[in-house]
């Protein structure tokens, strides 16, 4: 009779996309959203995005003080080989999300490439495309790349987080990668509730 699998346990914790993290796609963003909402809408959108980072921040605080045994997974961050310095760009232009990052690395925890550079060429491919001054149509089926993405994350996380280790997904709201994800990884939603997979936070 085999042994049952040492438990992993996932930190999931959503995101929301800030002005740093949209790099060179910004200004298309910010002006289609002032043209269809107005100049408001935009800032209120960014005062919002500060806001819900600070209760990622708080979250991260009450973490350990060393983290051995931790590995962090982003959204947008490919196997490559210069995530750290993809990282590093970022948090010096001022992304919350990428700031947070490098402080958790400073404690201990390993940075991990987390998704294809093949589809992500496809995904910013797409993306200048509908920001563009000739707003193509969408695809037929637009969730059919996002879907091929969560299925590379689900199985980078599957097959990198190690038995008895603890990673931290941090992740866009439209992602459904926890369901991919094997049996043996608890997944846990620190930040806000979730129905479908989970368990109440605990550090």
């Amino acid at each position: 009779m085999s042994a049952d699998p040492l438990p992993r346990r996932l930190y999931y914790v959503p995101i929301v996309h800030t002005q740093e993290d949209l790099g060179s796609l910004a200004p298309s963003a910010q002006a289609q959203t002032t043209a269809r909402l107005g100049a408001a809408a935009w800032e209120e959108k960014q005062r919002a995005s500060a806001e819900y980072w600070q209760r990622v921040a708080s979250w991260v605080e009450t973490l350990p003080a060393e983290l051995p045994g931790f590995r962090l997974y982003q959204d947008g961050l490919p196997v490559c080989g210069s995530e750290e310095r993809i990282v590093a760009e970022l948090a010096d232009k001022g992304s919350p999300n990428y700031r947070l990052l490098t402080k958790l690395r400073q404690r201990g925890a390993v940075l991990m490439g987390t998704e294809s550079p093949n589809l992500l060429r496809e995904e910013y491919e797409l993306v200048q495309q509908l920001l563009g001054p000739s707003r193509v149509h969408p695809p037929r089926n637009p969730g059919a790349l996002l879907a091929r993405r969560d299925g590379f994350i689900a199985l980078r996380i599957a097959q990198t987080l190690l038995p008895e280790e603890t990673g931290i997904l941090f992740i866009g709201a439209l992602h459904r990668v926890a369901p991919l994800l094997p049996s043996d990884i608890e997944v846990v939603y620190p930040i806000s509730a979730r129905a479908d997979r989970g368990h109440p936070a605990r550090p």
